[in-house]
């Protein structure tokens, strides 16, 4: 199970990567088209647009790989005094917490899509429609969840293993 989830991760990751130097393109593109307007040439229509969905997606398409290897933010200045078992009791209720903050904004997206989704909003330019951006990053959103669901089973069963 861990290797699905680890996999799963992994390829949320790598897409989120992939769009990342998708923008990076598009950017440098749309910037030397604005530099050689005296030719003709213009910036990408709606770079900016994109560029926004773009990020947006990566951001949540970071987050299951960030959790799964711990690579979020931790102050460790107490961790040494505390002794193995509280330590694994406060490795758990941050997952849990991490979980609950997974699970809040996957359900916020799901509410925010379902929103823009009825109300047929659109971007100025390209006129894509916004609900998309959103399941994009709640697909991410999701994923997070599965990760933070793992995670968590990970250190309660772990606290579990220290009272044996």
């Amino acid at each position: 199970m861990k290797s699905a989830v680890e996999r799963l991760a992994v390829w949320t990751a790598l897409a989120g990567g992939l769009v990342l130097v998708a923008l990076v393109g598009l950017t440098c593109v749309s910037i030397a088209g604005r530099a050689l307007s005296g030719i003709g040439l213009g910036p990408v229509p709606g770079d900016y647009e994109l560029v926004e969905i773009g990020i947006g997606f990566a951001v949540f398409a970071a987050l299951p790989w960030c959790h799964l290897n711990r690579g979020n933010a931790t102050v460790e200045l107490f961790a040494p005094l505390l002794g193995d078992r509280l330590n694994r009791a406060l490795d758990a209720l941050i997952d849990l917490a991490v979980l609950a903050v997974a699970a809040l904004l996957a359900w916020r997206l799901a509410v925010g899509m379902l929103d823009k989704k009825a109300f047929f909003e659109t971007t100025f330019i390209l006129g894509f429609e916004i609900w998309q951006a959103y399941a994009l990053c709640l697909a991410g959103a999701a994923v997070f969840c599965v990760v933070a669901l793992w995670r968590a089973g990970e250190s309660l069963a772990a606290l579990r293993g220290a009272r044996a």
